[in-house]
């Protein structure tokens, strides 16, 4: 099983930013979000998580004692001149291309089709370390963030990358998805034991 988990609300996301490689720490919230996930960590064997601290912050809450891994290819999108702005001052016309086109580069930044790329690139490695015949029935638990996990749910589902935009992920959410014989199997998505007046 591959938990992927969004990392517990950070000073960004409260603040209303559209937040990529800005490294944000997680708010008090978003630090009891993520300790809310530890019961849900049984049978886990691994932990890899993003670089950014707001990812590996979340994934030491989980307090599972096990290493954190990191790998970069979990880490959020790069929204290049965008990052960090308020979601209502992105301009419409930008959000629009955005949407339309995968390859849209914003300025500095990175598009959703690399982002795919990286990610899928990742799944398709733990899918053929950890999967079905592999190594066993253990959990492995991504720490990540809104869009690779998105992305990783559009590869399970076999979507292309402009499947995310119809895809809504909370903070410390988790989404699993099996090791099935003839490929992935989305079991859960946005999956938040936490309540969301907390």
């Amino acid at each position: 099983m591959l938990i992927l988990v969004r990392h517990g609300e950070s000073t960004g996301n409260a603040a209303g930013l559209l937040l990529g490689r800005l490294d944000a720490p997680l708010t008090d919230r978003g630090l009891a979000q993520a300790r809310t996930l530890g019961p849900s960590m049984e049978g886990v064997t691994r932990i890899i998580s993003s670089p950014l601290a707001r990812a590996r912050d979340t994934a030491d809450a989980l307090g599972t004692g096990l290493p954190v891994e990191i790998d970069d290819r979990w880490v959020e999108v790069d929204y290049g001149e965008f990052d960090g702005s308020p979601l209502g001052a992105v301009p419409a016309e930008v959000w629009t291309q955005w949407r339309a086109d995968p390859d849209y580069r914003p300025p500095g930044g990175e598009t959703l089709a690399e982002a795919g790329a990286r990610v899928r690139s990742a799944c398709e490695e733990l899918f053929a370390t950890e999967g079905e015949g592999a190594r066993g029935p253990g959990a492995v638990v991504v720490v990540s963030h809104v869009s690779p996990i998105k992305a990783a749910t559009c590869w399970a589902l076999g979507l292309g990358d402009q499947g995310a935009w119809r895809l809504y992920l909370a903070t410390a959410s988790m989404t699993r998805i099996s090791w099935g014989a003839a490929g992935p199997v989305l079991n859960r998505f946005n999956e938040t034991p936490w309540s969301a007046s907390e």
